[in-house]
């Protein structure tokens, strides 16, 4: 029975960085080589980082991008890593056109090159705007065991490459992967791959990458299971991590070349020679998948630590206006750069409460962020006065000003600004355009309102647990929120009760449900006409907020996509 020791790389690269991804496939390498790995498996284009977007189509960055696989073959040899097999993403571009690839690297060569068979079109995925698909298989022989490949999409559609390679028989099946995150998707993931392994008859390696980019973020759990869907290892979440664990594989399976299911399956053989029986290693590590709350805070701190370091910046500053949404993203902040590096703002008007002040204070000292005071009230006179605003007008002109505010402190110090709203507010157009929309990036875009309170009091529970002062101030959650723009200004005068409204935008913008659908959920007429409304006229300003981490099905961005100009209102038949 051959042995083979596995690696599955979990890495954080970077879009665009070729050099510092190349680097890091060296370093995390040579790391598979001294746990004595054999075969090591990097996450899908981990060469160019992914998603690469519109960089598909400059052939510049595609010609750096095949160099750079040749010269990390090199590169790994002379690190004497050579004798590993490494399977690394990368960005081709052949006479057909730009291809999602993955290189095979042995002994100094570039052994393998193959391309992506499926390309997703749905949700975050435009591939079928850069890419053009694979229709061939490359399976190598090494020490004796056949090994094929299947690049992310591969394995998540039905039919293809999986299918092809079962039926050509091969003894191991390795899968590079960029699948991002969105809430539970382990509940998908792990059942889908154990049923791609039965289908190719042989063990499935998933190495998934890990880290923020943009509004995605992808949370590792990369994941090996045996031919008979059973679970071997499992990597944690939302880290870097090198998973090891050794394989004994059954007798060859019957090796075939040519056409199965319209693609061309070829082999070549690198080592035919079975390893000498060797000692294995302890049982291989299965994390634990985290819980919900656990699993989504994750997420949102490594999105925004990501999308600050990657941009170059190290700090970040945002208003501590003492309600929940700027008390959520500063615990956030501190959790993601540690509290030194966040500088809260506290910006009073005439219509802010004593304890909104005192709640922002205290905020600062629980998470040790930087904190001062800027009232805002003369700032305010000066646009009142001159323009006699009064009602909405003077309402916005406070939101505007603390936009401003805190754009000229990013300016003068090189903070990044953060925006604290959430989905429910942005769906329904309850934010300031140009006021606390303003900001680079936005941690709780993706959060519903009750999702940001459940996240709150599950944030200070771990903190008590823990022993640690609990980051979030108590009357921060339990207050009635407000944006005190006006005296005694709550919320619920302009929206409906935040758990109904959370219901019916769920329906409506997660599920696309129309307007019988929500009539036969249960929402009464006057609600749904009130919430449709609101989210219909509210896109132009969802298109010009800031990004943030995506966590749901169906965030506001790239996976909705609907015309600023529409005349279209669901309305009763």
């Amino acid at each position: 029975m051959p042995q083979l020791r596995i690696a599955l790389a979990q890495v954080n690269t970077t879009v665009g960085d070729i050099d510092g991804n190349t680097a890091l496939t060296v370093e995390w390498t040579r790391k598979a080589a001294e746990a004595g790995a054999h075969v090591v498996v990097f996450p899908e284009m981990s060469q160019t980082g992914y998603p690469v977007e519109d960089l598909t189509l400059r052939r510049t960055f595609a010609d750096a991008s095949r160099r750079s696989v040749t010269e990390l073959a090199r590169r790994l040899d002379e690190a004497g890593c050579g004798e590993v097999l490494a399977y690394v993403g990368y960005l081709d571009h052949d006479e057909i056109g730009p291809r999602d690839a993955a290189a095979a690297l042995y002994r100094g060569e570039v052994v393998a090159r193959q391309f992506k068979h499926h390309l997703p079109n749905y949700g975050v995925f435009d591939e079928h705007r850069y890419f053009k698909p694979g229709t061939e298989l490359e399976v190598l022989r090494l020490h004796g065991v056949d090994i094929g490949m299947v690049i992310c999409e591969d394995i998540w559609q039905d039919g293809g490459p999986i299918s092809a390679l079962g039926k050509a028989g091969v003894d191991l099946v390795v899968a590079p992967n960029a699948s991002p995150y969105e809430r539970s998707k382990d509940e998908q993931r792990l059942p889908l791959i154990a049923r791609r392994a039965a289908e190719a008859g042989a063990p499935l390696v998933y190495t998934n990458q890990v880290g923020g980019q943009d509004d995605l973020v992808f949370d590792g759990d990369s994941l090996v299971v045996g031919a008979d869907g059973t679970l071997l290892a499992r990597a944690p979440q939302f880290v870097e991590h090198l998973l090891v664990l050794d394989l004994d594989l059954p007798a060859a399976n019957a090796a075939a070349t040519g056409s199965f299911d319209g693609l061309e399956v070829h082999r070549r053989v690198l080592n035919d020679s079975p390893l000498v029986e060797y000692s294995p290693l302890v049982a291989p590590t299965i994390s634990e998948p985290l819980s919900d709350e656990a699993e989504v805070w994750s997420a949102l701190v490594v999105g925004l630590r990501d999308y600050v370091h990657k941009n170059g910046f190290s700090t970040v500053t945002f208003g501590f206006s003492g309600g929940i949404d700027s008390a959520v993203c500063a615990a956030l902040a501190a959790d993601a750069l540690g509290g030194d590096n966040v500088y809260g703002v506290s910006m009073p008007s005439k219509y802010s409460s004593s304890h909104s002040r005192d709640d922002a204070s205290d905020l600062a000292e629980r998470i040790g962020a930087h904190y001062r005071v800027e009232p805002i009230g003369e700032m305010v006179d000066v646009y009142v006065n001159q323009l006699q605003l009064t009602g909405l007008a003077e309402e916005n002109i406070q939101a505007r000003v603390r936009g401003m505010l805190l754009m000229a402190l990013s300016n003068l110090d090189g903070h990044l600004v953060l925006a604290t709203g959430n989905k429910t507010e942005l769906a329904v157009g309850y934010s300031t355009i140009y006021g606390d929309a303003v900001g680079a990036f936005a941690p709780i875009k993706d959060l519903f309102k009750t999702h940001v309170w459940q996240l709150a009091r599950w944030r200070n529970e771990e903190a008590a647990k823990r022993g640690e002062t609990p980051p979030i101030p108590e009357n921060s959650i339990t207050k009635p929120p407000s944006a005190e723009l006006r005296p005694d200004q709550k919320d619920s005068d302009s929206l409906p009760d935040y758990e109904l409204l959370d219901d019916v935008l769920d329906d409506y913008v997660e599920n696309d449900r129309g307007y019988a659908d929500l009539i036969e959920a249960g929402f009464d007429p006057e609600t749904i006409d009130r919430v449709v409304r609101m989210v219909d006229r509210a896109e132009y300003k969802r298109r010009q907020y800031p990004p943030g981490t995506k966590i749901t099905f169906k965030a506001f961005g790239r996976d909705r996509r609907l015309p600023m100009t529409n005349g279209w209102r669901e309305r009763k038949s």
